[in-house]
């Protein structure tokens, strides 16, 4: 009888390694959320004149709770001024990071903001064609 053939063994990476790619990640994800605010707070500001955590909450789809807590680490980071229950207010490095979070690729908004939410995965051909235009390539 002939014996069952035995799995190959599962590849295991070292614990350093796999906290050092997660740490990264984190980064990563954190510097994207810090975009996304900084571009809510400057749109709401040239809107309406000012952001509220209400305002946020709403144009982020996240909860008050999640807003405050957020904004509490952009204002240890520099990005943000705030004080309780009265505007947010983008601090110099704010402004500065603002302009960059914008889409200024020449495509659509819509084509933009499902791009930017899973670009790590997919992009569309029309935004690939606009990089490439874009950076010459």
């Amino acid at each position: 009888m002939k014996k069952p053939a035995r799995p190959p063994a599962k590849s295991v990476r070292p614990s350093a390694l796999q906290a050092e790619s997660l740490r990264q990640t984190r980064r990563e994800h954190a510097a994207e959320t810090a975009e996304d605010y900084v571009e809510a707070i400057a749109d709401l500001t040239a809107a309406q004149g000012e952001a509220c955590v209400v305002d946020l909450s709403r144009r982020l789809g996240v909860t008050h709770v999640t807003v405050n807590r957020t904004l509490a680490r952009l204002q240890r980071e520099g990005y943000v001024s705030v004080q309780p229950y009265r505007a947010i207010f983008l601090t110099p490095a704010g402004r500065r990071l603002a302009p960059e979070c914008l889409r200024s690729l020449g495509i659509s908004e819509k084509t933009a903001e499902i791009d930017a939410e899973g670009i790590e995965h997919h992009v569309s051909p029309e935004t690939l064609a606009a990089l490439a235009k874009h950076t010459g390539k």
